[in-house]
């Protein structure tokens, strides 16, 4: 079992970033993370970058130097676990290599997440090496702990999931699982999003006077996050509707899906399904039944909260789940991987 784990992360100045910096910087069992950046993809000056909640130089300041990326500085600080948060097309030209110089790997991007051909299309990617990629694309292991612990732990590639894909498997993998759900009859997942998950660059669709006062959806019919659903609950595409909404708040995401059953069922069973398939999953939280979580519970934890009501017909089911995007949703489950990988307790460094 590996103590002082030395990681490196690179894309640090983003949303996901900087609250992977954090939690990596309370972690009992990891060195102070060394923060990178590819100098080419901004004009902005390496150097010192603000981390709120971090004492980095001894007076609580919270600042951290974040250096130009290179193999060589990799290779100098000894790094074991190279994390990336960055664009998907830029982690899909870095992974093999870092794999291929022996780095363990967790990404938070979407480059590594899909298997199917079909679903990664949406992601347009060109490799330069389209071998090397398959093989990749063929062993990397989707990082969603509730569902693929054990090879999370063995894996050299840790593909993080998506935020809404997080909330949407969590609120129906018992469900599916059990056979319950009648998925030829559809379902619907309507799901919604603080403004952080849209990244840390400005558009003009988050800019405040878009955002502020307003709802909308997005991504009707094509958000890519619609293939990580599709294949870890082994779905066809005609059996989901998957809507992503806007909020005008900063973080959190409320999935509200409705599922239609193939009998008729009682709350008592459809609790006992949700209560067994995540008994001893630390950051899953089942409400009891009639009682729906909110986004205000699990914000600023790495919980995801699912709760469900049935209609009088025992027949259709509303699941709400919810988490927040930047830690259940991203840091934070890359954290709850590397635990997995290292063979720690899943809970070290969360909250």
């Amino acid at each position: 079992m590996a103590a002082n784990l030395k990681t490196a992360v690179l894309g640090a100045r983003g949303y996901s970033g900087m609250e992977l910096v954090r939690l990596l910087a309370r972690h009992s069992r990891v060195e102070k993370p060394l923060l990178l950046r590819r100098s080419a993809e901004s004009g902005e000056a390496d150097g010192s970058v603000g981390f709120p909640g971090v004492a980095g130089n001894g007076n609580g300041n919270g600042h951290g130097t974040v250096a130009p990326f290179s193999w060589e500085v990799l290779q100098e600080h000894g790094v074991d676990l190279l994390f990336l948060a960055t664009p998907h097309g830029v982690s899909r030209e870095l992974v093999p290599e870092a794999l291929a110089r022996g780095l363990r790997v967790v990404d938070l991007s979407g480059a590594w997440r899909l298997k199917q051909a079909e679903h990664r299309a949406v992601y347009g990617f060109s490799d330069a090496d389209a071998t090397t990629a398959a093989k990749w694309d063929a062993s990397a292991v989707y990082g969603l702990p509730e569902l693929n612990a054990d090879s999370i732990a063995d894996a050299a590639l840790v593909a993080n999931p998506g935020c809404y894909a997080t909330s949407v498997i969590l609120g129906l993998a018992p469900l599916v699982s059990a056979g319950l759900v009648d998925c030829d009859r559809g379902i619907i997942s309507d799901s919604k999003s603080g403004v952080s998950g849209a990244g840390k660059e400005p558009t003009p669709r988050t800019h405040f006077v878009s955002v502020a006062d307003n709802f909308s959806a997005y991504s009707v019919f094509g958000h890519r996050h619609t293939g990580e659903i599709l294949e870890q609950l082994r779905i066809n595409a005609d059996q989901l509707i998957f809507t992503p909404h806007l909020l005008p708040i900063p973080r959190g995401i409320l999935s509200t899906i409705y599922v239609q059953l193939k009998r008729e069922s009682t709350a008592a069973e459809i609790q006992t399904c949700y209560g067994d398939f995540y008994r001893g999953k630390r950051w899953v939280r089942v409400y009891p039944a009639a009682t729906l979580p909110e986004i205000q519970f699990s914000v600023h934890t790495n919980y995801c909260d699912v709760g469900f009501m049935l209609a009088k017909d025992r027949r259709r089911l509303i699941v709400v789940s919810c988490l927040d995007n930047l830690l259940k949703g991203a840091a934070g489950q890359a954290v709850q991987n590397m635990n997995l990988m290292y063979g720690w307790d899943e809970s070290e460094g969360l909250q």
